[in-house]
């Protein structure tokens, strides 16, 4: 049992100064004042400290992304510690541009690996490509027989992309969904999006040609520039969520972006923000020959929160939506993830003023205590 005395809590929302008790990797309760006499419970002094619900990072390269330059600019996995120091205690992993060397089965033994060091990990089958790479050779059986997997992979609009029809989105969309209702998941199909003139053209048409809810389709990297994102805010309005990128800035910064859609009316609850950690990054020329290549990291989500917050005066509970509530509703996992109540999944941060970390709780489980790293993955150093 941990026990955090006199935080101020953000479930996200600002509900004053509480304690809160941590039992058998669950929250069990939320109170003015909770005295326990057991010396096997954990006691953390949250004065002067707030409690947030733990970092949702949905998009993460958790195999490691990369190889567009060739095999030596392959990424390596995600680290433990990374994601720990991130404040991330729950992460979707996926595969990118390299469906070929990398595998839905490599994933998914890097999603358990992290699963096993202490974090909620989930994963989306397929890659950049189509046919979808899968583990049991179809996408629907993947998402109803595999507990970790939550939905689909697929690039759209990008010279990368395998350039589907719309027929076949739609066919996508269809599976997924159904596959999602039968296991009791969001059923979701995330959309790479590059910087093709077609940008969510095919998603509309989709939508309109058919009763696929618009929930289904998950466009991420929609700041990539300013035609995507104007497209990304229309979705926004239709009741679909647009996913903002950490380090893209083409069409602004994910900060930015969402003081311009709280200033334009986008709904703020559709908005999500990903760190598209581990997956490179990389330019090119006009003829398309690769200029320069790089690699994304981890902790970036709860950093652009702080932006929000001490650099466009967002308060914090409305900042704190877009790393947590509002990503654990994208991916039906509300509220067993993204909030602080009574029953929820014990995956806690508790911040200094500075909004800098304290301690990470994820699972119950103690990983970070007082700016101290408790958890390392088993190899590393």
């Amino acid at each position: 049992m941990i026990l955090i005395k006199q935080a101020e809590v953000y479930t996200p929302h600002i509900i004053g100064i509480k304690d809160v008790l941590v039992c058998g990797g669950q929250i069990e309760a939320i109170e003015d004042r909770i005295s326990l006499p057991l010396p096997s419970c954990h006691v953390i002094d949250g004065t002067g400290k707030l409690l947030i619900p733990g970092i949702i990072d949905p998009h993460v390269h958790v195999t490691g992304g990369g190889g567009e330059g060739s095999f030596h600019t392959q990424v390596p996995p995600v680290s433990l510690s990374d994601l720990i120091r991130g404040g991330v205690t729950t992460v979707v992993g996926l595969l990118g541009t390299d469906g070929i060397t990398r595998s839905v089965e490599n994933l998914l033994a890097r999603v358990k690996a992290l699963k096993e060091e202490g974090i909620s990990t989930y994963a989306c089958t397929g890659s950049y490509g189509f046919p979808s790479v899968t583990l049991t050779g179809d996408v629907k059986r993947d998402l109803v027989f595999i507990d970790e997997i939550l939905g689909v992979k697929l690039a759209l609009s990008d010279h990368r992309a395998p350039n589907v029809t719309v027929n076949e989105l739609m066919r996508l969309g269809s599976d997924t969904r159904t596959a999602g209702m039968l296991s009791g998941k969001c059923g979701i199909v995330v959309l790479h999006m590059g910087d093709a003139p077609s940008g969510l053209a095919p998603v509309r048409e989709a939508l309109a040609r058919t009763a696929i809810p618009v929930k289904i389709f998950h466009p991420t990297h929609v700041n990539r520039k300013r035609e995507l994102l104007e497209e990304a805010f229309a979705f926004a309005r239709q009741g679909g969520f647009i996913d903002l990128t950490c380090g893209i800035d083409g069409a602004g910064r994910p900060a930015a972006c969402i003081m311009e859609a709280r200033e334009r009316g986008i709904p703020m609850e559709q908005i999500t923000i990903s760190s598209d950690g581990m997956g490179s990054w990389s330019t090119y020329d006009e003829s398309g020959s690769l200029l320069a290549i790089g690699y994304a990291p981890v902790d970036t989500v709860l950093k652009e929160v702080k932006v929000l917050v001490q650099e466009y005066q967002l308060p914090l509970e409305e900042a704190l939506c877009f790393a947590t509530s509002n990503t654990a509703r994208s991916l039906e996992l509300f509220p067993k993830k993204g909030c602080i109540r009574a029953g929820s999944d014990a995956d806690l941060l508790l911040l200094e003023e500075d909004l800098s970390i304290h301690t990470v709780i994820a699972g119950g489980r103690r990983m970070l205590e007082d700016h101290v790293l408790l958890q390392k993955g088993t190899y590393e150093i």
